[in-house]
């Protein structure tokens, strides 16, 4: 077990926009390799894999590794600095889906 602090060496914020790493944020990988300067830990290659492929929120890439939600938001901020990720911010409420096109979209479907 390695403690979170040990894991973002001592770091407690991202260096990135925290708006940017929302908890619904959407994580993708460039698919770019690492640049030389770049010093990734097995944690951050672990982040890579889970997004690598397709898009997740940054609260399910925590989840999956068994990660805090701000460790993965400093190890994200890590990879997007590097170029090796990218952010997308959530949906606003206005774009999403609400309970009434759900509703209909049911019922359009029973129809058929």
């Amino acid at each position: 077990m390695v403690r979170p602090y040990a894991v973002t060496r001592g770091r407690t914020k991202p260096s990135s926009s925290t708006e940017e790493l929302d908890l619904l944020a959407t994580v993708a990988a460039t698919g770019r390799p690492a640049p030389p300067k770049a010093d990734l830990s097995v944690q951050h290659r672990r982040l890579i894999v889970s997004v690598t492929g397709q898009s997740r929120p940054v609260a399910e890439v925590a989840a999956e590794l068994n990660l805090p939600v701000g460790v993965a938001r400093v190890l994200l901020g890590d990879l997007l600095d590097h170029g090796l990720v990218t952010v997308r911010p959530p949906l606003a409420k206005a774009t999403a889906a609400t309970e009434s096109l759900l509703k209909e979209v049911i019922n359009g479907l029973r129809a058929l």
